[in-house]
Parts: structure tokens; sequence; C-alpha cells
């Protein structure tokens, strides 16, 4: 049996899509979904998502880790599905559906290739040191560097990851440098193990905890730039660490499509 896929990018962020409404798909069986996104042996991306019906919403998300494992939120993967689904005729030009953190809703414009996605609300900041963590649909860890070109990501944020703090239950490691008008974002992604491109739910993360380090209230908007891409958050800081409609906007791009067998 021929299963068609589709591979999307959001900033460098990239999957593979497939439309399982039928749901012909084994998304159970680990090791296949591990080598789909291995980029030696398979088609290769940072995850792999499956577009379902679901009562109530235009669809449903479900997405897997690049190991195969299901995986949390993916804020990327999130407006790459939505392109996906107006690509397939379900939506036009908003949608409302469901991921495993819950109902998000997005709009998209004609041109199907940019997409604000609004994220859950975020109702508190911690810290760890002089570092902060917190849960934008995953659990992000945002360290502020300098001189960000120059680090070694996937040795610095591996030893976060892996630490006697995070190692069980993992955490995705953000490194955020402050530059002319937002921020730089490089980040180590669980699940991938390794940097990837962008990280929807990251870069979110670094907004929202620079806004609580520097006590900014209100209307924010902080563009970030990740690897493969510029994105913006837009959000509501209403004090005390409480954050509302959260908006994660960004391109998201069709690159190719093709059979599995």
């Amino acid at each position: 049996m021929n299963v068609k896929f589709f591979k999307y990018q959001g900033a460098g962020n990239d999957f593979v899509l497939i439309d399982n409404r039928d749901l012909q798909f084994n998304a159970n069986d680990t090791a296949l979904v591990a080598q789909l996104c291995d980029r030696r042996f398979g088609v290769g991306a940072d995850g792999l998502m499956l577009l379902q019906q679901r009562a109530g919403y235009d669809f449903e998300m479900v997405y897997y880790n690049a190991d195969g494992n299901p995986g949390s939120m993916c804020g990327n993967g999130g407006r790459c599905i939505v392109s996906f689904a107006k690509h397939l005729g379900i939506i036009d030009r908003s949608t409302r559906f469901l991921a495993v953190d819950g109902e998000h809703e997005a709009t998209i414009n004609d041109a199907a290739d940019w997409v604000s996605l609004k994220m859950i609300d975020v109702d508190g900041v911690n810290t760890d040191g002089e570092d902060f963590v917190l849960n934008t649909g995953s659990p992000h860890y945002v360290k502020i560097v300098n001189n960000l070109k120059e680090l070694d990501v996937f040795t610095a944020g591996r030893a976060i990851r892996y630490n006697d703090s995070y190692r069980e239950a993992g955490i995705n490691v953000n490194f955020a440098e402050a530059i002319e008008g937002g921020y730089q974002v490089r980040t180590y992604e669980r699940g991938v193990e390794d940097e990837t491109l962008a990280c929807g739910t990251g870069v979110t993360a670094v907004a929202i905890a620079m806004a609580w380090h520097n006590n900014q209230l209100g209307e924010l908007h902080t563009p970030v730039k990740a690897m493969g891409g510029d994105l913006t958050i837009r959000f509501f800081h209403l004090g005390d660490g409480v954050f509302k409609d959260i908006y994660l906007e960004g391109p998201a791009k069709l690159v190719f499509e093709g059979f599995l067998s």
C-alpha cells in the first residue's frame, strides 16, 4: 500500500505530514516513524505529523518526534499543519484544531505561506539559577548568552537537557542573545537530540521569559531570528507572569511531496 506524504518547513523546522483521516498509517510503529524522519535512510525531518479527523474541530494534529515517539506541542509544526489543511481544502483562512496540549486557533493568508497560530496561555515563569524555565506547550529552558553565533549549541544544550534536573522528562534548551529590535535564538530540541534550525515553542518561550525578566507589561510584539528564518511572537503580559493571547507568526511552506511504500 502506498501512502502519500508531504514535506513542509517553517523557518527551517521541517516535517513529514500525512493526511491520515482514513487511519491507514500505522503511527504505533515507532521504528517506521523514526526511519521516515532519518535524513539518510528516510525522507528526513525534525518530526512527523498526522492530520486526523476529530469531532468538533476542523482536524486533529498528532505529532511525533524524530526519534519516533509521541511529542509535546510543536509550534512550527502547528503552523505547517495549518498550511497543509488549507492545501487539502479542509480550511480556508481560519481554523480551530486540536493538538496534544489542547485547542488551537490559527489564521492563514491566501498564499498559504504565512500562519498566525494561537498558543496556550502561560501562567508562570520559573528560574534555575540565572536562567528561566517555562511551558509553552512544550517544556523550555531559556539561557541568555553572548556571542551566540560561536556557541556550541549541541554540547551546551545536551549538558542541560541531560543534567540531573531534566534528564528523565527532558527539556528543550534555548540560547538567546539580544539584538537590535528583538532576539537571536538557537535551540537544542529533545526528541531530535540536536540543534534545529528553529523551534516555535522555543522562540515563544524566549519572548515570554524576556518580557517577564524585563518586567514589560501590556501588548508586546517580539521579533525573533532563528537559524532558519524570522518569526514574530505577540502577546499580552498581564503581570505576575500571566501571559494571554499568545500568537506565533511566521512562514510555513510546502517543500515537496511523494509516496511511501
